[in-house]
């Protein structure tokens, strides 16, 4: 099904499933696309002959995983991941084998949806008490008064 929404990200392997983010969201395996590309950076020979480094999309916008205001506080912190179609895209290649980087890459997609569960304390409004402001307000009257003796020194 998003093998045709993501132009040159084929399914590959059958390693993927259901990604459990904690007890109550879990992201189904049709949400989840990856693809293996050649890693960046050293690695000798290794590295210009293997596709190690993983590329996992998340379709944000199309999953039923979580609810709208989830999906809100994801955009908002991690709108740098999110790409023009609305795929939030994780990439790792910590590791020099390709299936632990798919994983590593679905571990960092869940950290990412459990910030984005966590609902927001609300602010409660407070007033200062009598006593901090009454501290306050003596303590601007002593600095006052010091800078009030300040005078000018004659030579």
């Amino acid at each position: 099904m998003l093998g045709s929404v993501f132009r040159g990200f084929p399914q590959q392997g059958s390693i993927m499933e259901d990604l459990i983010v904690n007890a109550r969201c879990t992201i189904p395996v049709r949400d989840l696309s990856w693809r293996a590309v050649k890693a960046s950076g050293p690695g000798g020979q290794n590295v210009n002959k293997v596709a190690t480094k993983v590329e996992l999309r998340f379709d944000l916008s199309g999953t039923e995983a979580f609810g709208i205001m989830a999906k809100r506080r994801f955009r908002k912190a991690f709108s740098t991941r999110i790409d023009a179609e609305g795929f939030v895209v994780v990439t790792s290649q910590a590791t020099r084998v390709q299936s632990r980087n798919l994983e590593d890459a679905r571990e960092k997609l869940a950290d990412m949806i459990r910030q984005a569960l966590v609902v927001p304390k609300r602010r409660r409004a407070t007033k200062p008490t009598k006593g901090s402001q009454r501290r306050r307000l003596e303590d601007k009257r002593r600095q006052g008064e010091k800078k009030r003796t300040r005078g000018r020194v004659d030579h």
